[in-house]
């Protein structure tokens, strides 16, 4: 594909007004110079085309490196073709030799004009280099015009002097061709294919990387590579990752030619750094730093000073002199030189990278695979030694065989543990897998096989997963490591169903453990805690664990103890305030490290049952921080959900909302599943509740409850699409999926309202059905359970709705004991308070009390606007406007309506405490410190901790009573 000169204006008209001059008698030299690629000889063609046009005798020659040993051989090649003058062979005098060549010239110079052009002059051997020059001082009296194109680029080993060196620049027209612009490349592309697109076209533009040569082969292949499928298209084929792909391999021949024309040295670095670039981060960082306005190329931006951190590989120079044997001083100039020319563009970070990862397959391309492995040996090895961050150094390693000495190891696990704390475990697992290929123990070969197999299933690998935790299994070690991978095996098959041989693998560890009982009743806990994911096996372990602690607690350790609070609280067999001191008790007693994840956990989820949501959310935080994070552990899980329990019994429903239903705010080795997850219920509910039912049926709707094995999450979720169902007006799936629910919980032992509330649920369906006795049974004995349980919550809740159920004079003072109870509650119960207080109105309203009705709804509207429970807020709104209330739906905003805690917390803040200091003094959990001065924000009306002083001020002197004013009590 060929196409118009671009941006060689001035080029052409120096040279068309030199072809005059030599016209009227007087020549000179011009001497282009460019780098490779820049289209030296496109413009010398253009100015042998005008000066024939215009008359002139033109004589040409083509330098090569082939002639360099025989002297005059460029000059024999312009002058020697000529017939009658076929015996001007030098011979072995120069001086003689060269005088006669001249006197040719002059011979053809009275014929008529002419016009010598010679191409890659910086080819041409030493004698022919010596004529031209002596020539460039006579010609000037002669109608003869010399034109010749010299290589001008900055390479590893240095090049000769040039042509005009010794030449006084009054003799010399010097013209350099730049790098073509980004704009002059885009408008090749457009020419060559119309229908390219912006992205298309400026990812060509990339890939030609300023120079004419490559950006022509490039679209030479790109015209000539067929469609995808052998479909005819308009548009242009997709530009392709690798040069294997183009067709017919222009492009990779326009490098080489580029790379061999610039000497080993050169294309040495070059590939170096094609090869060290790939193992530099890709991403937002790895994109070429875009220009500031007003420059015309990516390569003159200025690039802002890059930090250690950012830079995570830091000066390319010493690497690249490293890995290729050169010179630094030279190689930091080539880079210079290369950025100039547009082939190299920096990142965001300043590295310098290839303009486009086509140009560096390119590069890469025919360069052997020792070679490159070298290279970055090498690179790991330097950069080892001047202390870079353990990723850059492993990523290097990456890309080498076994180096076979510890301080490869060394870094491969760092770099591993620290991808493991910035949550990318495929990076983790990439560092392990390569750290296998080095020569390990046994007993080091088990622990790195665990802690790969972990990550494996993180990231969503599980049959490699299994695999790596199998073989590490049946290797040497000792006893608390077999228990690790033990219990992470047993966690990868229990999530995948195979509950059973998850069973058998504990069971056989736990035979393996005769000497050390405290292990033995680690991996116990563990069976007990994963029999969760079958219905079967959950009552074999537990009838064991029950019938073991009944008569012999110190069998079964602590966390086993812990386990069975856990069991009696769900099975409805004693109180919260029984179930937490117990618990207490527990967590006072020593416990194995192994153990306490088992203990920690099951504690946080009976303290958040039991409303004690500050201590539950410190035991959750304690029993993350304390998780081995590589390694795959059940209770990592089990915290996570505790978790996201506390925050939606706070109705904290923009946490639970803050990413993407179905995922986790942080990383985490949790189990991946085919099914929904606690955390996946939980996004259902808080959706609803905040106003997106349409969000939330979308969401629940990705899942194919058919297909998703038995386990205690799924009846989560039932319950959660149950909330859903009856929010969207079909109470009749609503009803199906509560009871169903209540079935799967109570085949599970689980009767306590405590995990899922599905008899108030169900009972709620009945009365939007017409069904009034079953409903009143059902909530009459989940008062019992609640009233046994014993908590503001799940007692408020069922007594309010046995209030709805009962109606009447009845009903009113079931409805207000649930308020009452529930105003009580030292926990955060603000979104069931709003369910009561609704529920109090509108039983208010049909007894005709409209005034303490109004009041309760717009207090239930209030906590609804308090935490984001926009359904809540617009059922209040609907019963207040069916009751005839005029006004705003919400009570008024300001410090005059913040809780004693809110006012407490915000005057703390606004003193310039912090989050934690708050907590620590007022012995709270930062979470709740959070949530509360979230709250006030939105009743103060304010978007940041700095406005806080000045809000509680303005509204201080707004509640002041003010002199001469009459002050109205405004009714609800």
């Amino acid at each position: 594909m060929t196409g118009p000169l671009r941006e060689r204006d001035d080029a052409r008209a120096l040279l068309a007004a030199e072809t005059e001059r030599a016209r009227a008698g007087t020549g000179g030299l011009v001497l282009l110079r460019g780098a490779t690629g820049t289209g030296r000889t496109a413009v010398l063609e253009a100015a042998v085309r005008h000066a024939a046009d215009r008359g002139l005798r033109v004589l040409r020659a083509r330098c090569s490196p082939e002639d360099t040993g025989v002297p005059f051989a460029t000059i024999l090649h312009l002058l020697g073709p000529v017939p009658e003058f076929t015996d001007t062979a030098p011979g072995g005098d120069d001086r003689g030799s060269a005088a006669r060549l001249w006197r040719l010239l002059r011979s053809y110079a009275a014929e008529c004009p002419l016009l010598v052009a010679v191409d890659d002059v910086h080819l041409a051997d030493e004698a022919s280099r010596r004529w031209l020059v002596e020539a460039a001082r006579r010609v000037d009296r002669l109608p003869v015009l010399l034109v010749a194109t010299e290589r001008s680029q900055y390479d590893i080993e240095p090049r000769p002097a040039g042509l005009t060196q010794a030449l006084s620049p009054s003799l010399v027209r010097t013209h350099t061709l730049a790098p073509l612009s980004d704009a002059a490349a885009a408008g090749l592309v457009r020419a060559a294919f119309p229908a390219a697109g912006p992205y298309w076209t400026a990812e060509c533009v990339r890939a030609g990387a300023g120079s004419p040569l490559l950006l022509h082969a490039l679209l030479d292949d790109l015209d000539g590579s067929p469609r995808q499928g052998g479909a005819v298209s308009d548009g242009p084929p997709p530009l392709p990752d690798t040069c294997a792909a183009l067709y017919p391999g222009a492009y990779p021949s326009a490098v080489s030619w580029w790379l061999n024309s610039a000497g080993t040295g050169t294309a040495d670095v070059a590939r170096c750094l094609a090869a060290l670039e790939q193992a530099w981060p890709q991403g937002p960082e790895g994109a070429p730093a875009k220009p500031p306005r007003g420059h015309g190329r990516a390569g003159h931006a200025h690039v802002p000073p890059v930090t250690p951190a950012e830079a995570a590989g830091g000066d390319p120079v010493d690497l690249l002199a490293e890995a290729a044997g050169a010179d630094p001083a030279r190689v930091a100039g080539w880079i210079a030189a290369m950025t100039r020319l547009g082939l190299l563009r920096p990142d965001a970070t300043g590295r310098p990278r290839y303009a486009h990862p086509l140009l560096r397959d390119a590069v890469l391309t025919g360069w052997p695979r020792p070679r490159r492995e070298a290279a970055h040996r090498a690179a790991a090895e330097a950069m080892l030694r001047r202390g870079d961050r353990v990723e850059a150094v492993a990523r290097h390693l990456l890309r080498t065989p076994a180096v076979g000495l510890p301080w490869a190891l060394r870094v491969l696990r760092d770099a591993a543990t620290v991808a493991v704390h910035d949550a990318r475990p495929g990076d983790a697992v990439g560092y392990l897998r390569r750290a296998l290929d080095e020569p390990l123990r046994d007993d080091l070969r088990q622990r790195l096989l665990t802690e790969l197999g972990s990550l494996e299933y993180a990231s969503a690998d599980a049959p490699a997963a299994i695999a790596r935790l199998a073989e590490a299994q049946h290797l040497p070690a000792g006893p608390r490591d077999r228990v690790r991978t033990a219990v992470a095996l047993g966690t990868a098959l229990a999530a995948r169903g195979e509950i059973r041989t998850a069973m058998e693998v504990l069971r056989r560890t736990e035979g393996r453990l005769s000497g050390h009982p405290d292990l033995a009743r680690t991996v116990q806990a563990a069976g007990a805690l994963l029999s969760d994911e079958d219905l079967a096996t959950r009552r074999e372990v537990y009838r064991w664990l029950c019938e073991t602690g009944e008569r012999s607690p110190e069998l079964v350790g602590t966390a086993g103890q812990a386990l069975l609070v856990r069991y009696a609280s769900t099975a409805g067999l004693i109180s919260a305030q029984e179930a937490m001191r117990r618990i207490r008790a527990l967590l006072a007693q020593p416990t194995d490290p192994l153990a306490e994840p088992f203990l920690l956990g099951t504690a946080a989820a009976v303290a958040q049952w039991s409303d004690e949501l500050d201590e539950a959310d410190r035991l959750v935080e304690r029993g993350l921080a304390g998780q081995h994070p590589a390694l795959l552990h059940p209770m990592q899980h089990a915290l996570l959900n505790t978790r996201a329990d506390i925050a939606a019994a706070r109705g904290d429903y923009a946490r639970l909302l803050a990413t993407e239903p179905g995922t986790d705010a942080a990383w985490h080795p949790a189990r991946p599943r085919t099914g929904p997850s606690n955390r996946d219920a939980h996004a259902v509910m808080a959706l609803v509740e905040t106003g997106r039912a349409e969000e939330a049926q979308r969401f629940a709707e990705r899942f194919d409850l058919r297909e998703v094995p038995e386990n205690w999450e799924l009846n989560r979720f039932l319950y959660a699409r149950g909330v859903l169902r009856a929010a969207t007006g079909d109470p009749a799936g609503a009803l199906h999926d509560f009871l169903e629910c209540g079935r799967r919980q109570s085949a599970r032992e689980v009767v306590s309202p405590v995990v899922t509330p599905w008899r108030t649920a169900v009972a709620e369906c009945r009365l939007a059905l017409g069904g009034g006795q079953e409903a009143l049974d059902l909530v009459t004995e989940e008062l019992r359970l609640a009233r046994l349980w014993n908590t503001p919550r799940t007692v408020g809740r069922a007594l309010r709705v046995l209030g709805t159920a009962t109606g009447g004079r009845r009903g009113l003072e079931l409805a207000e004991e649930a308020v009452r109870t529930l105003r009580d509650s030292p926990a955060d119960v603000d979104t069931e308070l709003a369910r009561a207080l609704l529920a109090q109105g509108r039983q208010l309203m049909a007894a005709g009390e409209r005034g303490r009705a109004r009041a309760c709804l717009r207090e239930a509207a209030d906590l609804a606007e308090r935490r984001g429970a926009l359904r809540l807020l617009a059922l209040a709104g609907q019963a207040l406007r069916e009751g005839g209330a005029r006004g705003p739906v919400t009570a008024r905003t300001g410090s005059g309506v913040l809780t004693g805690s809110e006012r407490r917390i915000a005057e703390l803040a606004a003193d310039g405490r912090t989050n934690t200091e708050i907590a620590d003094l007022l012995h709270l959990a930062r979470r709740t410190v959070e949530t509360h001065l979230t709250s006030t924000y939105r009743k103060l009306r304010i978007r940041r901790r700095a406005e806080l002083p000045a809000a509680l001020q303005q509204e201080r002197e707004r509640g002041r009573p003010q002199p001469q004013e009459a002050r109205r009590t405004c009714p609800h």
